[in-house]
């Protein structure tokens, strides 16, 4: 049963494993902010989702991360569902993606519901992609 919870002091380590741009300042503004979740099989920990404010009102997913012995396995599209839950409960009424054009991320937004939206270019990058769905 894949279940998901804010991110504790607890987790901390994990999160750091998992994420690895992150540092223990990054993951104590998780706690403190509320915005990230670690993932879980049953009990055990196998990833982590997080979320910004676009414009202090709109969230972006900053970050979704599953082991890989995990991957391509459905648990990406039931954590994001829990997460777009969890987002409702919140007052949020759709999420703001993005992905660059090069990587798969893109047909994973697609086929759980998310819609083009834009895209920015930057200069000796692939161009990113956004994508939004509301909820």
């Amino acid at each position: 049963m894949i279940s998901i919870k804010e991110v504790t002091r607890e987790y901390e380590d994990f999160w750091r494993t998992i994420d690895g741009h992150a540092d223990v300042e990054t993951v104590k503004a998780r706690i403190s902010e509320k915005s990230g979740f670690v993932i879980f099989d049953g009990t055990t920990p196998i990833g982590v989702i997080s979320f910004n404010r676009f414009w202090d009102e709109l969230p972006f997913l900053s970050l979704i991360k599953i082991l890989p012995d995990y991957r391509q396995r459905g648990y990406g599209r039931e954590a994001m569902a829990l997460f777009e839950k969890e987002l409702k409960l919140r007052g949020y009424n759709s999420l703001l993606v993005s992905t660059q054009t090069d990587e798969e991320a893109q047909h994973f937004y697609r086929k759980i519901g998310y819609a083009e939206c834009g895209c920015l270019v930057l200069e000796n990058q692939p161009m990113e992609m956004f994508f939004i769905k509301s909820f």
